[in-house]
């Protein structure tokens, strides 16, 4: 997601469907009140693209996570998913930035060992399988713009369960699932984006015009 310019907004246009207090925000996550500030400026843009209702709607999303292209990927759906935590179709600021800080650099590896857990865990069973990794690969693959013939997927496939499904049942349990990630950390690099530490440097009017000293 690209930056957006700043634009402070008063009191009365913050007071939206699922807004919540920066303050209480800033409490339960690694973002500090001004970034918190910053991120509602991001969130208004994002959720008055198309429907301006004060939540982010999948279309919506979905042109933000992929640079205007409006190209339907599982990896888009199963991303605003995971942010939508009340499973109303919608994304509330509250949901945003408690998704999004598990993404920052400081938020416990745990965190994001769990999320990209869920991510891969289509059919939400408490499992990932065979046919589920398959699905995603090919999305993350797709979202790339890439292309491997099937029987290099399968192959990759195959070698990731192989590794993974320590106990041998054909699928990959949340505690199989850290034990691989803790001997391929690299499969948690796009679960960090160092910008979000910097976020009050792309929105430098709330740093001015903040209501709340952190």
């Amino acid at each position: 997601m690209n930056a957006f310019g700043a634009c402070f907004c008063p009191k009365k246009s913050r007071q939206k469907p699922g807004y919540e207090d920066p303050i209480i925000l800033a409490s339960e996550t690694p973002f500090t009140v001004n970034e918190v500030e910053a991120l509602y400026d991001l969130f208004k843009k994002l959720s008055s693209s198309i429907v301006d209702d004060g939540h982010i709607h999948k279309e919506e999303f979905q042109l933000a996570l992929f640079r205007n292209s409006r190209k339907q990927n599982l990896f888009a759906d199963r991303i605003f998913d995971l942010f939508d935590i009340k499973r109303n179709g919608v994304i509330e600021f509250g949901e945003f930035v408690r998704s999004l800080s598990i993404f920052h650099p400081s938020a416990p590896q745990a965190k994001k060992v769990a999320f990209a857990f869920r991510l891969y865990d289509l059919r939400q069973t408490g499992y990932i399988e065979h046919d589920e990794l398959k699905e995603m690969v090919l999305a993350l693959l797709s979202e790339s713009d890439l292309t491997l013939s099937n029987d290099v997927v399968e192959s990759i496939i195959d070698k990731t369960m192989k590794d993974a499904d320590l106990n041998g049942d054909g699928k990959i349990d949340l505690e199989e699932w850290k034990e691989f990630v803790a001997k391929n950390p690299a499969i948690l690099k796009n679960m960090t984006l160092p910008y979000l530490k910097e976020i009050t440097l792309a929105f430098p009017s709330f740093v001015l015009h903040s209501e709340v000293r952190d």
